[in-house]
């Protein structure tokens, strides 16, 4: 699953750029990101250059500022009653998506790191930018952790740096999403997150089909959310 408007509410590296006075303009580019209209990669590095100066302490400050999505707490809980994994895919970053993980109990995330030097960001990212394909390989990842077929995974997302692993999973789902990923999706939802249990639960095969695995259940869905 992605995070950013999908798991929570906005987007954090515009809550960071606010803080930083350059808000509006990290804003403009996250939406042409979104839309595909601009590299997913270079702009991430154009937005995290405007954070730099800013003390680190901003990142328990925005961790603490997040807000879930409407139906993303039931959506949880529901998956872990069924047990069904769920991960975390981010273009974000993990120092903020880890806690925000761990609060949830969720285990498995992969999200960009913010580089650091001397208890200020520096306005760089460390290592390889997760960008599209990065997710679908998170996805591959995830699933291979879990011994679940990728054909019985659930990818969930809204914007275009999400289509990958979209088209990777069993069923791609769009939620409040731009355009073009509504376009590649298998279905789309809006407004609540737990509405995406109703479509997983009336998904066709194979993405529902675990006989090659297992005896139906009372539950003969997918068995993992990315």
């Amino acid at each position: 699953m992605d995070v950013d408007s999908t798991l929570i509410t906005g987007e954090v590296v515009e809550m960071l750029a606010e803080r930083a006075g350059a808000g509006d303009v990290v804003a403009a580019v996250t939406e042409r990101a979104m839309r595909g209209e601009i590299d997913f990669a270079t702009s991430l590095h154009e937005r995290v250059a405007l954070l730099a100066g800013l003390p680190v302490s901003v990142l328990a400050d925005v961790t603490d500022a997040l807000v879930l999505t409407p139906g993303a707490r039931e959506l949880l809980a529901e998956l872990a009653r069924r047990d069904w994994p769920v991960g975390l895919v981010s273009g974000g970053f993990a120092e903020i998506v880890e806690p925000l993980a761990a609060s949830l109990g969720i285990r498995r995330t992969v999200a960009n790191r913010l580089e650091v030097a001397d208890g200020r960001l520096t306005g760089r990212v460390r290592g390889a930018v997760v960008d599209r394909a990065r997710k679908a390989v998170a996805l591959r990842e995830f699933a291979a952790a879990e011994a679940v077929p990728l054909g019985r995974c659930v990818a969930i997302g809204d914007g275009a740096n999400d289509l990958d692993m979209i088209a990777a999973a069993g069923l791609g789902i769009a939620f409040n999403a731009k355009p073009l990923v509504r376009e590649h999706a298998d279905a789309a939802v809006d407004e609540r997150l737990d509405a995406v249990l109703d479509i997983i639960d009336r998904s066709t095969p194979p993405a529902t089909d675990l006989s090659p695995l297992s005896a139906p259940s009372a539950h003969p869905r997918p068995d993992e959310v990315s």
